[in-house]
């Protein structure tokens, strides 16, 4: 089943994304290169395709995993959420209908 997974930024956490964006990328890209990824992406803190040093205000991603538990326990080990960029996360069942 797909899952979607929304994290939210603490306040000022632009350079810690930026230090735990490797790996966090690289733990997205697993997904992709296993065929569970719907989609992924951040949230710019302001209306603007490049925030700058407005930063982001979290994460959403969109996957397939076996069971809620799986896809919270995936969320819980994200470096987002080790490293403190994410201030909190929220996992939920997600049911694509369209397109």
């Amino acid at each position: 089943m797909l899952y979607a997974i929304m994290g939210t930024d603490r306040e000022d956490s632009l350079e810690a994304r930026l230090q735990a964006r490797p790996e966090h990328l690289q733990r997205i890209q697993q997904l992709q290169d296993e065929g569970r990824l719907l989609l992924a992406g951040p949230h710019p803190a302001i209306d603007s395709e490049d925030p700058g040093p407005a930063g982001f205000s979290g994460s959403l991603i969109v996957a397939e995993f076996s069971s809620l538990e799986e896809a919270k326990a995936w969320a819980d080990a994200d470096p987002y959420t080790i490293t403190g960029v994410f201030s909190r996360i929220s996992v939920k069942p997600f049911r694509k209908v369209l397109p």
